[in-house]
């Protein structure tokens, strides 16, 4: 992908690009996109938590405390990356103060009696009926185990399967832009949907475990 901006890409093959920069830094350069998929820091110190499993049965995955996490991002950056989109998703759009949505995206995380959140919650600018996906994501239950569990590379990591359900409600959108990448799970749903996407990410250590994921050294 072929971007006019003074940043050098991270990584950019097959469609598929990064940057490994601030997202207030790349957003004036880039053109607009089709669709919009992220989901942005909600401001509510999660990263600075320890993210021990929530049972005695699981050995806690230590994700190291960070500040990534302590605000949600400006509401004039929300505004920019809206107004560069024709369409948009932002998951945790609930902390956001965004204008009524007719559609709002529920993830059922079928997380039965735990103390979890039950569902998330996803702003979108759709003319459509608010609609429900149902994927187990509690810890260390998933709804696939086995080979096909997910590898958790980031405390806030959406499962695949839930970023490429979003991509099938916009299948018109044929370049999407998430801003906050995290681990690259958009992209990689991207790239699985065969669609082109831009991601931007300040944590070089995610942006390389996205690359591996993208490689397929890690698929999930």
């Amino acid at each position: 992908m072929i971007h006019k901006t003074p940043f050098t890409p991270f990584y950019d093959v097959d469609g598929i690009t990064i940057y490994n920069l601030d997202s207030r830094k790349l957003l004036p350069w880039l053109d607009p996109v089709d669709l919009l998929l992220t989901d942005p820091p909600y401001g509510i110190g999660e990263a600075k938590k320890n993210h021990a499993s929530r049972s005695r049965i699981a050995k806690r995955k230590d994700y190291r405390s960070s500040d990534w996490d302590d605000s949600p991002p400006a509401s004039w950056f929300i505004q920019s990356a809206k107004e560069l989109s024709s369409t948009q998703i932002l998951w945790g759009g609930n902390y956001f103060g965004l204008e009524p949505s007719p559609c709002w995206l529920v993830w059922d995380k079928d997380n039965g009696a735990s103390d979890f959140a039950d569902c998330e919650l996803a702003w979108t600018n759709m003319q459509r009926a608010v609609r429900k996906f149902q994927w187990r994501w509690a810890g260390m239950l998933q709804e696939h185990g086995g080979d096909r569990k997910e590898v958790r590379f980031h405390p806030t990591q959406k499962p695949l399967a839930l970023m490429r359900w979003c991509l099938s409600l916009v299948p018109d959108a044929q370049t999407v832009l998430d801003p906050f990448m995290g681990s690259g799970t958009t992209l990689l749903a991207a790239k699985l949907e065969g669609r082109r996407a831009i991601g931007i990410e300040q944590n070089e250590e995610y942006c390389r475990s996205a690359v591996d994921r993208l490689a397929q050294k890690t698929l999930f």
